[in-house]
């Protein structure tokens, strides 16, 4: 099973200096793409029995000819100044953002055996799925024709209201307009503000803070199919709600040793809410139906650490904890972990030496690794649990750091761990 893929893409930036106290900055990208070919994926279907019961279909979601465009132009003014005994660090923005999508998707089940059975996996290949396609038409098509711009201003301020206290102030208007889908489709526009807040208190100067900070975010999902089950079809397309999040973070910085020893300590909580899910009709899944209700809620911690005990030796710590749950949720799922979530603990560890003198000068190496526990990829009612395994993965390099080059060698996965 095969595609053909191409990319294209062009930056560019212009810098002026106005003063030593103001600058701007203009940014342009431009990127083109195109696909055409078989995407086959696998996915289990549940029948309410336990996992081991269950069925692991083997499709394809293909594209015809389909092109993609995006142009994107930014102007930043940044200025750094004082107002009164207030230093004032402000960016000013302008963003303009365009879509042009000629996309056609279409797809098929070439076949769903039992996990446990010894069904040939190699049938499920680009002659079969040509002669499935040949005899019968596709068990879904989903085209993807639309234009999109978003025009969005925004403004920021970091103020030192004391040599230890600063203050972040920041809000983004977005402007979007759809053009529609060929005239298939109506065109529709929203407008949706987001505003940041933070703020830094230093303890002990240079070497103890306390943060915090509030932000608004917001994503815009376009249009999606529902599912009428009266009719057994694809409604027509519905302009999906804004999806919005609201995030809190407090934490603590630490930088002793004169900078040989720094860590964060960081609580967070995010609610999203307006989240487009799969329909939990699963006829209405089968035809890739979305239904947009329910919110997500986050919580963790997060530890960071660089420390360099001694010349030459570093060490890279991280931590991370994540709770996470699907609430006013259909009840397959409701008060259950999501499957996108990720593992809810994560760690990595970095430890490296360079000799700082002596004939090999710049020679060093390094060894760590990374950990994930536990990951519930399955998690519902409806198809049961299906968790992938914890595991550590480990790597070293070798390298020899010179002022004009530096050559380097690195091994990952050194015991060849599956994840």
């Amino acid at each position: 099973l095969w595609t053909t893929s191409r990319a294209n893409n062009l930056f560019g930036q212009v810098n002026y200096q106005f003063s030593p106290a103001f600058r701007s900055s203009t940014n342009f990208a431009l990127s083109r793409s195109y696909s055409s070919g078989f995407g086959p994926y696998f996915g289990i279907t549940g029948n309410g029995k336990g996992i081991a019961q269950d069925s692991l279909q083997q499709s394809d979601q293909s594209t015809r000819d389909s092109r993609s465009r995006v142009i994107q132009v930014q102007q930043l003014f940044n200025g750094d100044f004082q107002l009164g005994s207030l230093r004032n660090r402000v960016v000013l923005g302008l963003d303009f953002l365009h879509v042009r999508n000629d996309q056609f998707f279409f797809g098929s089940t070439f076949a769903s055996p039992a996990i446990n059975s010894n069904f040939d996996f190699s049938t499920f290949n680009g002659a079969n799925m040509s002669q499935l396609y040949a005899t019968s038409p596709p068990g879904y098509t989903y085209p993807a024709f639309n234009e999109t711009n978003t025009y969005s201003a925004f403004v920021s301020d970091v103020l030192n209201i004391t040599e230890r206290f600063n203050i972040l102030a920041a809000v983004r208007l977005d402007r979007f307009a759809n053009k529609g889908a060929d005239g298939a489709n109506a065109g529709y526009n929203q407008t949706a503000a987001s505003p940041k807040f933070g703020a830094v208190y230093q303890l002990v100067p240079e070497q103890l803070s306390v943060f915090a900070n509030y932000q608004n975010s917001f994503a815009n999902r376009g249009t999606y199919f529902g599912y009428d089950a009266a009719n057994d079809r694809l409604t027509a397309p519905i302009t999906a709600k804004l999806e919005r999040a609201n995030q809190v973070e407090a934490g603590v910085k630490f930088d002793r040793l004169g900078g040989r020893f720094t860590a964060t300590l960081s609580v967070y909580d995010i609610r999203v809410e307006n989240i487009l899910r799969t329909d939990p009709n699963p006829a209405g899944a089968a035809k890739f139906a979305q239904v947009q209700s329910g919110e997500q809620v986050s919580r963790g911690v997060e530890v960071d650490v660089v420390a360099n005990p001694f010349t030459g030796f570093n060490v890279v710590a991280g931590f991370a904890y994540n709770h996470a749950e699907l609430t006013n949720d259909v009840p397959a799922t409701e008060g259950r972990r999501p499957g996108t979530a990720g593992s809810p603990y994560l760690g990595n560890l970095w430890l490296s030496y360079r000799l700082s003198e002596g004939p090999l000068k710049g020679l060093g190496l390094g060894a760590g690794g990374n950990y994930a526990s536990d990951n519930m990829v399955v998690n519902d009612a409806n198809n049961g649990q299906f968790t992938l395994p914890n595991y550590v993965v480990l790597n070293a390099s070798a390298f020899f750091d010179q002022p004009h080059y530096r050559l380097s060698v690195k091994m990952d996965n050194l015991t060849n761990k599956h994840y």
